[in-house]
C-alpha cells in the first residue's frame, strides 16, 4: 500500500532540498510512502525557476520580509502595492493543501563565520536574522489549527551563538504549538554519502500528539574523495558539458598562489615559501624551452623580446614580483585551499572564487599523450633500452658508468698552452678536442666580416619589417627576433591558465558544474545527452544559489527517516527499532528526562 506525505518548504531557493524529499522513498513492513511536494516559497526569482526544474511544482516568489525589516535591510520604503505576506499567502503557496511536513532554510548570511562580527551585529543583518523568526510564526500560524506533524529548521551551524536569542524564541513559539524540539547538528557529507563535509544546524520539531513515534538520524556513511565525483565528468571546459563546466577566470596572481598551494592543504601553504626582498629565492616562475634560458627580469626592468615561443624556461619571460605579502586576514582557513583527488572537498558556500574556500582540486587527469613518451629519457646501464622509433631525435640516451680515460670526448676545449689531441679523419668540433681556449685580445668582428653581416641575433623593432626568412631560420643566425613592447599579464589581468604545480598536476578551481555534482544537486550519469544548466546566466548567481542549498542526498536520506515516523503514526505504531541515534524522543521520555523539554 501506497502513502502520500506531502511536503512543503520555505525559504526554498533553488529547490535541491526539495528535489531530495521527492526522491525519498520511506517505508516500514506493509506501507510504503510516496513523498509529494506541494511548492515552495522564496523572494529569488531566478531560484524560483530552478526549484520548478528540480523539484517539478512552482515557487511561490514573496518576499517575507515585515515592512521595518524591508527597511532595515533595503535602506529605503518598499515599493508602492507591497503588502507583507501573511498566513493566507503561506496556504496558498501550498496549493492550500496540507503539509506533512514542513522544511525551512531561512537566510543564514548572518549568522556564518564569513560575515565579520562587527557586519552581523549591525541593523541591517539583524533584519536578516529576524527574517527566520518570522518566517517560522507565519509557518505556524497558517495551519494553527491543524499543525504540521513534523518541521525541520536548518540553518549554519554558528545560529546556535549569534543566533541564539531568536532560536530561543523560535523553540518557545513552537512549545506554545504543541511541538516537542530538539536542536542538533550534523555533517551533510556524512548523511548522503557526498564528496564534501559541510556541518549544519539542524532544530527537529514533531507534534507530541501526531507523532509520538522516535525519529531517528539518518544512518551515516563514509565521505568519498573528489574525484571519485569529477572523475565521471568531462574535462574541464569541454563544451559537451556546457557552459556550467567552463574554468573561471581569474587573476595571474591567483593561479601563482593555487600552484604552490601543497595538494591536501589551503593558503597556509604559501607561508613556507622563502622570500627575500619581494622575490621567491628557492623557485622561479618560468614558462618552458624560451630564449634567455630561465631569465627573470628586475622589478624595474624591461623584459626581453616577445617570441613566437615566448615561455619562461626559453626566454626572460618572468619576473621578480616583489607585490607579495601573505595576509594574516586569510583567516578562514580554506583560501586557495586545493583538494588531493582522492580528497573529500571542503563545504560549498555561497561564495564563488578559489581565494574564498576549498575551490580547487589537484587533477591528475592527463590531457592527452606527450610529444614523445620517451623523449629525453635517460635508461640506467643495467636497463633495457626503450623502442627504438623513427623520431630519433626525441632522446636515446643512457647513463654509461665506463670511463674513457684522457680528455678527447666531445667538445673538449684545449688549454692556450697544453698540446691538441689527435687530429683524425672525423675531425669536427663535435668528435674530439679540436677547440681551444684563445686569449689573444682584437677579437672584435669588423667591417668586412661576413659574421658581422648575417644579422645574427638580430632584433628587429616593432614597427619595423623582418628580414627574409630562409630555410635555415634561427634567433642566433639571423633578423628573427623581435622588440616586443606588449606587456606580460599583470597579476590582477583575468585570464584561464594550466600551470603544472610542484606535485605534478594541475591545482584549479572546481567548475561551477563540479560545485554543483560535489552538493549532488548534479549527476553526471542523469546529463549524459543533454548538459545540465541552471536559469540565468551569471555564474556567480548559480554558484551562490549552489552554496546555499541543501545537498539533494542529505534532504533525500533525511526525508526517508521523517517519513518513516509519519508512516508509522499513521498505523498508530508508537515504537521501532533502530542502530541509529534518536533525534526526537517520544513525549513520555521527554517528560521524564526534563519535563517535556527535549534534550
Amino acid at each position: 500500500m501506497i502513502e502520500s506525505i506531502n511536503h512543503f518548504h520555505l525559504f526554498c531557493g533553488s529547490g535541491s532540498g526539495a528535489a531530495g524529499f521527492n526522491d525519498a522513498r520511506p517505508e516500514i513492513p506493509g506501507l510504503q510512502g510516496r513523498m509529494v511536494c506541494l511548492g515552495g516559497m522564496d523572494v529569488d526569482p531566478v531560484g524560483a525557476e530552478d526549484f520548478k526544474m528540480l523539484a517539478g511544482v512552482p515557487c511561490t516568489v514573496r518576499d517575507l520580509f515585515s515592512r521595518q525589516q524591508y527597511v532595515s535591510w533595503n535602506g529605503h520604503e518598499p515599493p508602492a502595492g507591497w503588502v507583507e505576506a501573511g498566513p493566507d499567502d503561506i496556504r496558498a503557496a501550498a496549493q492550500h493543501q496540507h503539509p506533512d511536513i514542513v522544511f525551512l532554510s531561512a537566510p543564514c548570511k548572518g549568522f556564518s563565520g564569513l560575515l565579520p562580527a562587527a557586519h552581523a551585529k549591525t541593523r541591517r543583518y539583524q533584519a536578516l536574522n529576524e527574517l527566520t523568526l518570522r518566517g517560522v510564526w507565519l509557518m505556524l500560524e497558517a495551519w494553527a489549527d491543524d499543525p504540521v506533524p513534523v518541521i525541520l529548521f536548518e540553518n549554519v551551524p554558528r545560529i546556535a551563538t549569534r543566533g541564539r536569542h531568536l532560536l530561543d524564541q523560535i523553540t518557545s513559539m513552537m512549545r506554545h504549538y504543541g511541538y516537542v524540539v530538539r536542536e542538533t547538528t550534523h555533517d551533510c557529507g556524512e548523511l548522503g554519502g557526498l564528496a564534501q563535509s559541510r556541518k549544519r544546524f539542524l532544530l527537529i520539531a514533531r507534534h507530541a500528539e501526531k507523532v509520538p513515534a522516535f525519529i531517528y538520524e539518518p544512518p551515516k556513511r563514509p565521505l568519498r574523495g573528489v574525484g571519485e565525483v569529477l572523475g565521471r565528468m568531462h574535462l574541464p571546459g569541454d563544451p559537451a558539458a556546457g557552459p556550467m563546466h567552463r574554468i573561471p577566470s581569474l587573476s595571474w596572481k591567483t593561479w601563482v598562489r593555487l600552484a604552490f598551494v601543497e595538494a591536501g592543504s589551503d593558503w597556509r601553504s604559501l607561508n613556507k615559501l622563502a622570500v627575500e626582498d619581494g622575490n621567491l629565492r628557492d623557485y622561479l616562475i618560468v614558462p618552458e624551452y624560451r630564449a634567455d634560458y630561465l631569465g627573470v627580469r628586475e622589478w624595474d626592468r624591461h623584459t626581453g623580446a616577445i617570441t613566437s615561443r615566448g615561455g619562461p624556461s626559453n626566454g626572460a619571460f618572468s619576473i621578480a614580483d616583489p607585490r607579495f605579502d601573505p595576509s594574516a586576514a586569510w583567516k578562514d582557513g580554506q583560501a586557495y585551499g586545493v583538494r588531493r583527488w582522492e580528497d573529500t572537498s571542503g563545504a560549498i558556500s555561497g561564495v564563488k572564487s578559489p581565494g574564498q574556500g576549498t575551490f580547487s582540486v589537484a587533477d591528475q587527469r592527463h590531457q592527452g599523450p606527450a610529444k614523445h613518451s620517451n623523449e629525453y629519457r635517460i635508461v640506467a646501464w643495467d636497463q633495457a633500452a626503450r623502442a627504438v622509433t623513427s623520431a630519433h631525435g626525441s632522446g636515446q640516451c643512457v647513463a654509461d658508468p665506463r670511463r674513457t680515460g684522457p680528455t678527447f670526448g666531445k667538445y673538449a676545449v684545449t688549454d692556450w698552452q697544453a698540446p691538441a689531441g689527435t687530429v683524425i679523419s672525423g675531425s669536427t668540433t663535435g668528435q674530439g678536442a679540436f677547440a681551444v681556449a684563445d686569449p689573444r685580445p682584437g677579437m672584435r668582428r669588423t667591417q668586412g666580416d661576413n659574421y658581422l653581416t648575417g644579422g645574427h641575433y638580430g632584433v628587429v623593432a616593432f614597427d619595423q619589417p623582418s628580414g627574409a626568412v630562409s630555410a635555415s631560420a634561427c634567433h642566433d643566425n639571423g633578423r628573427w627576433s623581435v622588440a616586443d613592447p606588449r606587456p606580460m599579464p599583470a597579476p590582477d589581468d583575468r585570464l584561464v591558465c594550466r600551470i603544472t604545480s610542484l606535485d605534478g598536476t594541475w591545482h584549479r578551481p572546481f567548475t561551477t558544474l563540479e560545485l554543483a555534482a560535489l552538493q549532488s544537486i548534479y549527476d553526471p550519469d542523469d546529463y549524459a545527452e543533454q548538459p545540465f544548466m541552471m536559469h540565468g546566466t551569471s555564474d556567480q548567481v548559480h554558484r551562490e544559489h549552489i552554496g546555499n542549498a541543501v545537498p539533494r542526498r542529505t534532504a533525500q536520506a533525511i526525508g526517508e527517516e521523517i517519513g518513516r515516523a509519519i508512516l508509522l503514526a499513521r498505523t498508530g505504531e508508537t515504537f521501532q527499532l533502530s542502530s541509529t541515534p534518536i533525534w526526537v524522543r517520544p513525549v513520555a521520555e521527554a517528560i521524564a528526562v526534563q519535563g517535556g523539554i527535549e534534550a
